[in-house]
């Protein structure tokens, strides 16, 4: 995994400068202390979108070398609290971290690897958003997670066509 300043080293060190300054420009907009490791795990986030914990840990160590997993756990906690991340976890999967924030989008997982992707929120009348009770409840945000095969799955094979048998029976009452 190339870690993003691995992506600007490439391309000059005035790109690395210029990404760099943009991560301490949005720490200081939220009142945090800029730290290396709080720079790298923004970068690492940015580079990598819906990565989990232990890739994320990678990345950084990948342009800091050696730093705790305390540290970037922390920095996560602290970068999604403040909104500069957002923290998911779709059903059966392990957190996730999108650099993605502010907006109310909702994700597509692939039930056979894993991957995620981004999906826009929909627009005019959504049934699904609006339940017919809130149950006291004051609704800010909604959070849809569509299932299926990814394009990659699908094209590795063909032969995953839904199966007409009744779905199984979930044990729980």
């Amino acid at each position: 995994m190339i870690g993003y300043l691995d992506r600007f080293r490439k391309t000059g060190i005035l790109a690395a400068v210029s990404v760099t300054a943009e991560f301490e420009s949005k720490l200081r907009g939220a009142d945090l202390r800029v730290t290396r490791p709080r720079v790298a795990v923004l970068g690492a986030v940015h580079e990598n979108p819906h990565a989990d914990t232990n890739s994320i840990i990678a990345a950084v160590r990948a342009d800091l070398g050696e730093v705790s997993h305390q540290a970037v756990y922390d920095g996560l906690s602290t970068l999604a609290e403040a909104g500069l991340l957002r923290q998911i976890q779709p059903p059966g999967s392990v957190a996730r971290y999108e650099s993605q924030t502010g907006d109310n989008h909702h994700h597509m997982v692939c039930r056979r690897c894993g991957a995620i992707a981004d999906v826009e929120c929909a627009a005019g009348n959504a049934p699904c958003l609006e339940p017919a009770q809130t149950q006291g409840f004051r609704i800010d945000e909604s959070d849809v997670v569509h299932r299926g095969l990814c394009p990659d799955c699908l094209k590795r094979n063909t032969s995953d066509q839904p199966s007409s048998s009744p779905p199984r029976k979930d044990s729980r009452v």
